[in-house]
């Protein structure tokens, strides 16, 4: 199995088309790793490659769930095993380019790894919970989905019941699986795009105003007039909620695009220190731009072995 080549890094770093260029020359097809970009009518905010992009080089794992559906890390990672078999089968080198990092770690460790931390708003809902009904009745519910777990877990242990809820609901896969014996990881190539912090910064600022000019105002608009909920997690991303926010009249635009821009800040920071955990990432300084950063990956593709010019067709 020839190895994967994995684009990863913060937000803003250019790596779509950085993963392009990759993949024109070494005759390639990109598996996007993006828990925006899944979804059907998100296109502005999760900065979908365009048409034009699609057409010199074909993605997989974009539009393949509407906003309503429950897409999970375990759904890529299903998704991602087949794409890449079709991708391998048709004799091209494969992809992957995104930065959301518990699909990365899922689809290159499978669940061998420990579950990923908790998210604030999801651990505050099942603490919730487990106060309305009680310990023992949650772990009732525990029994339905993970009944390993439940039968480790005692009944009144409020806390490991609903770390398992949480995981369960972040991930699409129990507790239990997480913790089994290590599957055999993919071989993988993982290179990762980095900007000095104040060009990173930079870059977000300017992205978020190209999307406002895109039309990012139209596009939410548009989702809540097709009736989906602006609580479900594919309108609660980056860009979506804060827009909502303001179509809602709970903060004035300027605001909003303040907060937009602030909370990508922090989002890039968590994706760096994600990242930075992730062994066997050799890292790149993008701020070059996307051409020569990909002639640099070329250069190291070719050093590490395996890629020739013999393989492009």
């Amino acid at each position: 199995m020839l190895p994967l080549v994995v684009i990863l890094g913060p937000t803003a770093t250019g790596k779509t088309e950085v993963g392009i260029l990759l993949a024109e020359r070494w005759n390639g097809e990109i598996i996007s790793a993006d828990s925006s970009a899944v979804y059907r009518g998100l296109d502005i905010g999760s900065a979908k490659p365009t048409p034009e992009e699609r057409r010199r080089v074909r993605f997989h794992l974009i539009d393949v769930a509407d906003p309503d559906e429950v897409f999970t890390a375990a759904k890529f990672r299903d998704l991602a095993l087949q794409a890449i078999a079709e991708i391998q089968g048709r004799g091209k080198r494969v992809f992957v380019v995104g930065g959301t990092g518990l699909y990365l770690r899922v689809l290159l460790h499978g669940f061998s790894l420990a579950p990923p931390p908790a998210d604030p708003e999801v651990r505050a809902r099942w603490r919730a919970e487990v106060e309305r009904v009680g310990a023992p009745a949650l772990h009732e519910r525990l029994k339905q989905i993970d009944p390993i777990a439940a039968a480790r877990i005692h009944p009144n242990d409020a806390v490991r019941i609903t770390r398992a809820f949480e995981v369960y609901e972040m991930t699409g896969v129990p507790i239990s699986q997480w913790q089994q014996h290590a599957e055999n990881e993919l071989p993988a190539l993982k290179i990762g795009l980095t900007l000095p912090r104040a060009l990173l910064y930079q870059r977000i600022d300017q992205r978020v105003d190209k999307m406002i000019a895109q039309g990012m105002l139209q596009e939410v608009q548009n989702l809540l007039q097709k009736g989906y909920n602006p609580e479900q997690p594919a309108l609660k991303g980056l860009g979506y909620r804060h827009l909502i926010g303001y179509i809602q009249g709970r903060v004035g635009w300027d605001e909003a695009v303040r907060l937009w821009k602030r909370d990508t800040r922090r989002f890039a920071k968590r994706q760096i220190t994600w990242f930075r955990k992730e062994p066997g990432v050799q890292w790149i300084d993008a701020s070059q731009g996307s051409e020569k950063t990909a002639a640099m990956i070329n250069t190291l593709l070719m050093e590490q072995g395996g890629f020739d010019d013999a393989q492009i067709d």
